[in-house]
């Protein structure tokens, strides 16, 4: 039978004007953060933002969990810092050259693990995030523990000294919003459609004609590639490349900070990455008991905040962010 549409449905219906009007708010707050917060953890909580939307790409909107996206945020970071070190790269050059790294082995894992699902695929990527782990972790000229230090920024196009911190700050800023908003078309585009219909039913969206692996292929490539780009960037803005971007911590706080701010909501990984970014920045006094902290706020989203804080938001407004 079909169920009878709902007369006030239309009435309670998220408004689509509110994503553009909470990309105006979040650009004015970023524009003027930097004179009352200091530049680099605002810097600092931009690139994990965009890792966090690429992460939330893959999981909010295709519905794969990956367990191994440090792969791609590590290893770009590596061979941004190793180029514009050793071998003299423009960190346009260097950032582009790890971002291109991110997508190779984006393209190699996905093909491999692709045609897994549940928990199957998210082994399967820790495996390859761990196996190129402890490659990072032999390799000569990934430095060891020691990483790549004293990366130079250089000058962006050759005209912009990213030494200067708001001149480094507002790349960073310029970065993540092209960053944004192309995950945003990605998300509003016929094939963003395509992978959401994967995400709730894949085989109706076979029996349609659609190639659903060549879709999840596709969208986990542009989240391997965009979180290349983010720790290209990062390795630019911090001067170092280490262990730490590669280690399997790293997959678990970008999952820790897409559901705490919203998983398969626009706005959600850029509120959890700034929240937990925050946490380990201003609670670095308690040492390792940062991470039980941590694991307390995730228990409280968990139980109190299900959609996480931008998706209970979203729907205590009837908003759509």
């Amino acid at each position: 039978m079909e169920r009878v549409a709902d007369p006030g449905a239309v009435a309670t219906r998220p408004s689509p004007a509110s994503e553009p009007v909470a990309f105006a708010v979040m650009l004015v707050v970023l524009l003027i953060a930097p004179a009352v917060v200091y530049p680099m953890f605002l810097m600092k909580a931009l690139c994990f933002s965009l890792f966090a939307c690429a992460f939330n790409l893959l999981v909010g909107y295709v519905g794969l969990l990956s367990f191994g996206h440090a792969l791609f945020f590590g290893w770009a970071s590596y061979v941004s810092a190793y180029t514009a070190k050793t071998w003299g790269f423009s960190p346009e050059l260097a950032i582009i050259a790890g971002s291109a790294v991110a997508a190779g082995l984006g393209l190699i894992a996905g093909i491999v693990a692709i045609r897994s699902q549940g928990i199957y695929f998210a082994m399967i990527t820790l495996a390859f995030a761990q196996m190129m782990y402890f490659f990072a972790l032999q390799a000569p000229f990934t430095g060891g523990e020691d990483g790549i230090q004293a990366v130079p920024r250089g000058k962006l196009l050759g005209v912009l000294d990213l030494g200067e911190q708001m001149t480094m700050y507002f790349v960073v800023l310029a970065i993540f919003l092209a960053g944004f908003l192309f995950i945003y078309r990605i998300i509003h585009s016929p094939f963003g459609e395509v992978l959401k219909a994967i995400r709730e039913n894949e085989a109706r969206a076979i029996s349609l004609g659609y190639k659903a692996e060549r879709y999840k292929l596709v969208a986990f490539v542009l989240s391997a590639t965009l979180a290349g780009v983010a720790g290209a960037t990062k390795a630019i803005v911090f001067q170092l490349a280490s262990l730490t971007d590669v280690h399997w911590g790293m997959s678990g706080e970008v999952v820790l900070m897409t559901l705490v701010g919203g998983l398969g909501t626009v706005f959600g990984p850029v509120a959890g990455a700034f929240v937990i970014v925050a946490m380990e920045n201003y609670l670095a006094q308690f040492g390792q008991w940062v991470t039980v902290i941590q694991g307390v706020v995730f228990v409280a989203c968990v139980l109190l905040f299900r959609r996480g804080i931008v998706g209970e938001v979203a729907n205590a407004l009837k908003m759509r962010l």
